[in-house]
């Protein structure tokens, strides 16, 4: 996808969050970028915690009905990344975090080691992780069960 194409996207869902900020009486500036081969929306400004929710759920929700504002207008579907007052940001380095200690255990003997079940993004960012570090990392469970598991290089 081109970075028009990506640049469109941020821009229908610029639209549509501007519109449900409105309808809610919300407070909030929208900061449209691409980054890599994504678009990426974030909603600054004020107190916007209700929009993140326990653990982020608010904020998911957000996201996928904000793709799906996008699929509406372009008829293709979005893997737009939404972000809310700099949770996602924060969390991205929180897991950095948390992947860097377990390769450091894999690293240092470990056979394999099972992080905590996380969301499809929590996974993405630990996966990413886990392959610069040069090792292997898989998804396993189901549903909210759902978690990685990090191995050593083959």
């Amino acid at each position: 996808m081109s970075d028009t194409d990506l640049e469109r996207e941020g821009d229908i869902a610029a639209d549509f969050l501007e519109e449900l900020l409105d309808i809610a009486d919300l407070d909030g500036d929208i900061d449209i970028d691409v980054d890599g081969d994504r678009a990426a929306v974030e909603i600054i400004g004020g107190d916007l915690s209700h929009l993140v929710g326990r653990d982020g759920e608010v904020l998911d929700a957000l996201q996928e009905l904000t793709r799906l504002a996008v699929y509406r207008e372009t008829g293709v579907r979005s893997r737009l990344m939404l972000d809310v007052a700099g949770h996602r940001a924060a969390r991205k380095a929180a897991l950095v975090k948390i992947a860097e200690e377990a390769i450091e255990e894999v690293k240092a003997g470990a056979e394999s080691l099972s992080l905590d079940p996380m969301s499809p993004f929590e996974r993405k960012v630990i996966h990413d992780a886990v392959a610069a570090a040069g090792l292997r990392s898989e998804s396993e469970g189901a549903g909210p069960d759902r978690h990685v598991v990090v191995l050593p290089a083959e």
